[in-house]
């Protein structure tokens, strides 16, 4: 924020005319009517004349959005923090980020996507640009400002993050020009991944119910015992926290498919298949100590039919896998002392202690 408190104004200046004035009109273009979009990460308002109104212009830095303001008074400013966005769940119709996220530590991404996909409304439309590449730190070449941080992503790497974290990537939206890469896609109604560096686990979902997408949590509905398990076997000090189960204790959770559904046999063997690669990929990057896949019938059509609960001969990933139980209410045969039991030990597994 600094760096921007000093130096972003000049760096402003030099670029006011430059950019991607017909792509923020287009996004404007695809807001419904009369809903709230976000200018992530404003600055001096270089795309906000182009994203449509009611609009709310967010930065970091109050010098920037000093400037922003002046020169465009018809917004709300609101100056924040773009990985904790102050806004209530859902009340958000649209959000432009262009060379923002780019100053996020590629392993907190998911997380910031995560709180996200929490303000957005189901539908809205997400557009996004980062910088190319691998580099991530503070001393890139050419930095005309100097000091910033700046991660770059691979394309297939930032299309699987984004749609870990609950966005459906619009096709052939996905492309590189010169040193960035950009993507639309639109807030669905899922469940967005809870993961990071570090996790101890990594909880594995067949995929989340409508229920479950709605409330913004996993296993919420009130028979499930997930979350009774989790509590009892002391992997997590909060119920249906997703997010502290992860910040405070590094348990990660995601889904084989991210399509919410009424039941889990509505998912097909194609979207089991194309799920399983999305989350060895995203196991290989994060290298969670285990992967506890809660309910067989994801693990069985994928990549053992006769898997019976337990730790896996297959890895995921080059992690451990361990199966267990659904805990879903309809599974009466299952005890909860079973599924705390099943938890208790896929913990150990992961060197939970």
């Amino acid at each position: 924020m600094e760096i921007y408190d000093d130096r972003g104004l000049q760096w402003a200046a030099t670029h006011a005319t430059a950019g991607r004035r017909s792509e923020a009109a287009s996004f404007a273009a695809r807001v419904p009517p009369d809903a709230t979009r976000i200018d992530l990460g404003c600055g001096a308002g270089r795309y906000l004349p182009y994203l449509g109104r009611p609009a709310i212009a967010f930065d970091a830095s109050s010098v920037m959005l000093d400037a922003c303001r002046a020169a465009f008074p018809d917004a709300l400013y609101v100056q924040g923090d773009v990985e904790r966005l102050p806004f209530t769940r859902g009340s958000v119709g649209g959000a432009w980020s262009w060379m923002t996220h780019l100053h996020v530590a590629r392993d907190r991404l998911p997380m910031a996507l995560w709180d996200l996909h929490r303000v957005l409304a189901v539908g809205a439309p997400f557009e996004v640009q980062v910088l190319e590449g691998e580099y991530e730190g503070d001393a890139l070449d050419g930095d005309e400002v100097g000091g910033r941080f700046f991660a770059g992503w691979r394309p297939d790497r930032l299309g699987d993050v984004v749609a870990g974290a609950g966005f459906a990537v619009e096709d052939g939206s996905l492309s590189v020009s010169g040193d960035e890469v950009r993507l639309r896609a639109v807030r669905s109604r899922t469940l967005a991944d809870t993961v990071g560096e570090g996790m101890r686990m990594l909880v594995c979902g067949v995929n989340p119910s409508l229920y479950s997408a709605d409330a913004g949590v996993g296993y919420a509905r009130p028979g499930n015992r997930f979350w009774p398990a989790a509590l009892q076997a002391g992997i997590v000090g909060k119920d249906r926290d997703p997010a502290d189960a992860l910040c405070a204790h590094g348990m990660g959770m995601t889904d084989f498919v991210k399509r919410a559904t009424r039941t889990a046999a509505e998912v097909t063997v194609d979207e089991y298949r194309y799920g399983f690669d999305r989350v060895e990929r995203l196991v290989r990057w994060l290298q969670p100590g285990a992967v506890c896949f809660v309910g067989l019938s994801g693990w069985r059509t994928v990549v053992g039919p006769r898997a019976v609960a337990g730790l896996q001969p297959e890895e995921i990933g080059g992690r451990p896998a361990y199966v267990m139980p659904s805990t879903s209410g309809l599974n009466a045969r299952t005890s909860l002392e079973e599924l705390t039991g099943h938890l208790r030990r896929a913990w150990e597994v992961g060197g939970g202690g």
